[in-house]
């Protein structure tokens, strides 16, 4: 081999090392690094038109305008929500209200931003052909009735009526049994149950425990008060998004309702057009006309704060200046 073949042979790859390493030379761009704050917002329970809004925020791109990207993650029957909010796991969460304030007596860092339903879609259904109008009358009515004994909403009716003229089984999560039984009675959620059954035959007639004096607020979206001191603007931000979505969603919710029943696949199109239809009531009223969706009072928490002592759920309700802030 020659001299010159030989010095060829060596430098071709340190030339090639040269030349990759120039890349930009060429006027090749490095790709842009995305910056968008990443932000996790956690549910209770799987996609389904009570959060509807916060899906027609995302598809609808609410988030974005706002400087966000959100990922939702859903959950499901003891999904530890609060937890994961108050421990900083997920930075925001979809919970209870009366969850809010169980949580915040035990020390909890969360707060409440924002409630989807005005109205709470917890209720009791029978067959309307029993004539029972009230809950009240239910519970003098001597039917089989399935409910969960340890919820707080169980807990206020076993106090206020008593369980003495019912004869309490455990709610199995299903509608087979109130469908083939007239004198079946059982918990339900207006915008679940009922449907399941109607489309089983059965004609049933929906209680709402609201009517009864329990009425949290439910499907309330949440956060730590260490994020909203350490990042308001953020905060302000997902509260606008968040609303405008549930304002998309009540207008429309059929696109939303298309993303949701891919993740859902439980759920037909059929019925999440009538469990959106369902809620609208409980969750556009008087007050959110005129203060917007999503409005809270610092009465209902209160109250609600005074009847989970009362039903010894907490010891005593957490000071409301501790978690009720403006948002404006």
């Amino acid at each position: 081999m020659t001299l010159r073949a030989f010095l060829t042979v060596l430098c071709l790859p340190l030339i090639a090392l040269l030349l990759g390493g120039c890349s930009s030379c060429s006027g090749d761009k490095p790709a842009p690094v995305d910056t968008t704050p990443k932000i996790q917002l956690a549910l209770n329970w799987v996609p389904e038109p009570e959060f509807g809004g916060f899906y027609a925020a995302r598809e609808g791109g609410a988030f974005k305008r706002g400087g966000l990207e959100v990922d939702i993650q859903p959950g499901g029957a003891g999904a530890p929500v609060v937890q994961r909010v108050a421990a900083g796991q997920v930075d925001y969460g979809v919970v209870g209200g009366d969850e809010v304030l169980s949580a915040r007596a035990k020390g909890a860092d969360v707060i409440p931003l924002f409630a989807v339903y005005q109205t709470s879609p917890q209720a009791i259904m029978v067959h309307a052909s029993l004539g029972l109008n009230t809950i009240a009358d239910t519970l003098k009515s001597g039917i089989t009735l399935a409910l969960e004994p340890g919820l707080p909403y169980a807990t206020y009716l076993r106090k206020r009526y008593g369980f003495h003229n019912v004869k309490l089984v455990p709610y199995d999560g299903g509608v087979a049994r109130f469908a083939a039984d007239v004198n079946f009675g059982q918990q339900c959620f207006i915008t679940s149950e009922p449907i399941a059954a109607r489309k089983k035959g059965a004609n049933p007639k929906v209680l709402l425990v609201a009517d009864e004096g329990y009425n949290p607020y439910v499907a309330v979206l949440i956060t730590r008060k260490a994020l909203w001191k350490e990042k308001p603007a953020q905060v302000k931000a997902m509260i606008a998004a968040v609303r405008e979505g549930w304002k998309s969603y009540l207008a429309d919710p059929a696109p939303t309702n298309a993303v949701m029943a891919k993740q859902n696949p439980a759920m037909d199109l059929e019925t999440f057009a009538a469990a959106a239809e369902a809620q609208k009531p409980l969750i556009e009223t008087a007050e959110t006309q005129q203060k917007g969706l999503g409005t809270m009072s610092r009465d209902r928490w209160d109250l609600l704060g005074r009847q989970l002592v009362e039903l010894e759920v907490v010891d005593r309700p957490p000071p409301l200046d501790d978690y009720l802030f403006s948002f404006e």
